[in-house]
């Protein structure tokens, strides 16, 4: 059997804890080259119902998948000089095949909003053909310099919609309604409460003209950017010549729009819910919802039939696994619980001699004593609880991370103490990265409601005028 090793506690060493519980967890092993990892059944299971789940309410907005190549000639991509300016440290380039040198390199793709736009420009002739409104799930590959397992590695999965419109009030509409469907997955899926709003012109996408995105506190109080819907104008559309025919007969640019969540999201499940036993995954995206111990069956028929009775009546509905093996109840827990289950079922000989099973949550480890026949109905109430439980504990954890600064000594001084800052501010890009060097600290977001409510005119960093609120915090 798998031996459990220890795991850091982690008000000790909170990034030791997370490295800790995800490979226990059997989430994830790292791969050959460095700042890779292996994708294990269990953390691919979760992106694979994250992925469908998405996928589902993509359409809704009428989102048709497409697939484009893996790789980028440099003639396309430097066609939109901002875009690739903000990219370029991070490319992967193929110059040889074979031993043999290229005439063009090729590049690996980061993102593919260049590919996006060839495409549009070929597919698109007439005003009646829009909008199109594509997504593909695929690879990506950023050779970072500083990785982190899910939450910054050099190769990930994600998905990335690219849509052309023929107005802009089209095109913006898109850009939220998608950032609405983000904001309604991470609070009903993977029970994360978030920020939403848009980034300063510093931390927006290179090549959009606005970027928005939703903004999810992890339990050490970092920022985990967790999706991003970009408002793209015609700066792609116009740099790939993208045109169409408009009512009058006259070639026209479209407005664009781009939008992505990645693999990352693991991550912050993994630490937005997790505690000291391992991962906790809420039950609506879990692979495996409830684990039913056999516990001493061999000695015991009985509990083997009570429990394959239980498991059949339970798979009508839920995703079950159930542990038949020998091996002792307090392994079995325990394996049980650093992969994150939400829900297990106990069942040993005086369990089933007192005609009951004993139910254990995940969320708070309380055990609960459940008569045979109301194990169906009993399971789905608890499984809604503990949803409800990881949610509502992340929002009241957010809730009360967030504070206010009115200088920039209190603003030190708060984030340092791991606090998200709410303030106004009147500074420059420059700014923002001076703040950042000195602190760590970044802009997240101008939220579009303020968490809590903040009065002046004056910028904490520059004392200049302003009415704009940003959400400062170090983030991952």
């Amino acid at each position: 059997m798998k031996k459990i090793e220890k795991i850091t506690l982690q008000k000790e060493d909170f990034a030791s804890w997370y490295t800790d519980v995800i490979k226990n967890g059997d989430l994830m092993s790292y791969g050959s080259s460095k700042g890779s990892i292996i994708f294990k059944p269990l953390s691919f299971a979760i992106w694979e119902n994250i992925r469908n789940t998405l996928d589902k309410m993509f359409k809704t907005k009428n989102v048709k998948n497409v697939y484009l190549p893996l790789l980028i000639p440099e003639s396309l991509l430097q066609k939109e000089k901002e875009h690739v300016q903000g990219f370029n440290p991070e490319l992967a380039t193929i110059t040889e095949i074979g031993g043999k040198k290229l005439s063009e390199k090729f590049y690996v793709r980061p993102t593919s909003e260049t590919l996006f736009g060839e495409f549009f420009k070929n597919e698109l002739n007439l005003y009646n053909e829009l909008p199109l409104i594509f997504n593909q799930w695929a690879n990506v590959v950023r050779w970072e310099k500083t990785t982190n397992p899910f939450l910054r590695t050099r190769e990930f999965l994600w998905q990335e919609g690219h849509t052309i419109h023929k107005t802009e009030e089209e095109a913006r509409k898109l850009t939220l309604e998608i950032l609405y469907i983000y904001k309604n997955f991470l609070k009903e899926y993977l029970a994360i409460p978030i920020v939403e709003g848009q980034k300063t012109e510093h931390e927006k996408f290179s090549g959009a003209v606005d970027t928005y995105t939703i903004e999810a506190m992890m339990k050490d109080g970092k920022a985990l950017q967790a999706g991003t819907s970009h408002y793209l104008g015609q700066n792609f559309t116009k740099a790939f010549n993208v045109t169409y025919k408009n009512e009058e007969n006259k070639l026209v640019n479209p407005y664009g729009t781009s939008w992505g969540t990645t693999t990352r999201l693991i991550g912050a499940l993994i630490m937005t819910h997790g505690d000291d036993h391992g991962i906790i995954i809420p039950p609506r995206i879990a692979p495996v919802q409830i684990d039913i111990l056999e516990l001493f069956s061999k000695k015991d028929s009985l509990v083997s039939k009570i429990s394959n009775d239980i498991y059949n009546v339970l798979t009508k509905e839920f995703r079950v696994s159930i542990d038949k093996s020998d091996k002792n109840p307090g392994f079995k827990a325990a394996n049980s619980e650093i992969h994150g289950t939400p829900l297990r079922i106990e069942i040993g000989p005086n369990d089933v001699k007192n005609n009951q099973v004993i139910f254990v949550r995940r969320d708070t480890l309380e055990k609960i004593t459940i008569k045979i026949e109301n194990v169906f109905f009993e399971t789905q109430k608890i499984l809604e609880e503990i949803q409800n439980n990881l949610y509502n504990n992340a929002l009241t954890r957010l809730n009360n991370n967030f504070s206010i600064a009115s200088n920039y000594n209190e603003f030190k001084k708060l984030i340092s103490e791991g606090k998200w800052v709410i303030t106004l501010f009147a500074g420059t890009d420059q700014d923002e990265v001076k703040i950042k060097e000195e602190t760590g600290a970044s802009t997240r977001c101008c939220p579009f409601k303020t968490p809590i409510n903040i009065s002046g005119d004056k910028c904490f960093y520059t004392n200049k005028k302003t009415k704009r609120i940003v959400i400062f915090a170090k983030a991952y």
